[in-house]
């Protein structure tokens, strides 16, 4: 059974940090890009940032320089590591993960920036 299951959401005041976590399972998740994507209410699904299988990192210009994206693939985990909060990062953030035609998405979990 092919799984995502997103953690490490939460409330943060601006200017703090937050780790999110993102467990694979089910499928053979070094062979996947996956990506990071957020949510914001009104708003579309927007990619955060991405990691190939070998490692390449892209991010999307708004979060350059404070966010960063890595694997575990000995532990099928992905990572973000969000630095410098903005209240405007708030969002109900997904992981996903691609190869050809499958694609697999999280169920999501909740970053509130708010002092």
């Amino acid at each position: 059974q092919v799984q995502l299951v997103e953690s490490g959401g939460g409330l943060v005041q601006p200017g703090g940090s937050l780790r999110l976590s993102c467990a694979a399972s089910g499928f053979a998740f070094s062979s996947y890009t996956v990506s990071w994507y957020r949510q914001a209410p009104g708003s579309q699904r927007e990619l955060v940032a991405t990691i190939s299988r070998l490692g390449n990192t892209n991010y999307a210009d708004s979060v350059k320089g404070r966010f960063t994206i890595s694997k575990d693939n000995s532990k099928f985990m992905l990572y973000l590591q969000m630095n410098n909060l903005k209240p405007e990062d708030t969002a109900v953030y997904y992981c996903k993960a691609f190869l050809l035609s499958n694609v697999y998405w999280g169920q999501g979990t909740q970053v509130t920036v708010s002092s």
